[in-house]
């Protein structure tokens, strides 16, 4: 059998770290991503405070040591002291892919105004990427929707592994060169 694909999911909070709410978006993702994807993955998770350090630390292991060829974070991506997210995956990332910011936020202000607000990014670590999604479960699925279709190519691309959908959930895009 072959070994599953591995996703790294960390839920970037301090009050669910702490054990105050219940982890939710990490759970969300999850869900998301099981709907999505045909082929065997298991998630690699983790809920984390707001620490920049430990942040990038666990990045680090999910790509390095743990082999995920994604990592998706919730929370941590809005303009408060204690957000950083983004500066965290800029920091681990060899390359960043901005265009999933812009798009993520392009959906979301059919929501909210206050979308502008959000510091969703992406960028690739080695043959990771890894994906900064905003903390509301509402906000995740919206967001995750419109860029899941290109990470399947993404991963491919950098040398990961062939990532297949249920296309009646989630049909993604591949040229057909590819």
């Amino acid at each position: 059998m072959a070994t599953p694909i591995r996703i790294g999911v960390i839920n970037v909070s301090d009050r669910a770290s702490a054990g105050i709410y219940e982890d939710i978006p990490g759970k969300a993702v999850v869900r998301l991503l099981t709907s999505y994807l045909s082929c065997a993955w298991e998630p690699v998770y983790r809920v984390i405070p707001d620490e920049q350090p430990l942040l990038e630390a666990t990045m680090i292991e999910l790509a390095d040591s743990e082999r995920c060829c994604l990592i998706v974070t919730t929370g941590g991506t809005g303009p408060a002291l204690r957000d950083v997210t983004p500066e965290a995956t800029e920091a681990v990332c060899q390359k960043m892919l901005p265009g999933f910011g812009e798009l993520m936020r392009q959906e979301s202000l059919k929501f909210v105004p206050t979308a502008i607000l959000s510091r969703q990014t992406a960028g690739i670590r080695n043959q990771t990427l890894i994906l900064n999604l905003p903390g509301k479960p509402t906000a995740i699925e919206q967001c995750l929707s419109v860029v899941f279709p290109a990470i399947p190519y993404c991963i491919d691309l950098i040398g990961g592994p062939y990532l297949t959908t249920h296309e009646t959930v989630m049909k993604v895009f591949r040229p057909k060169s590819a």
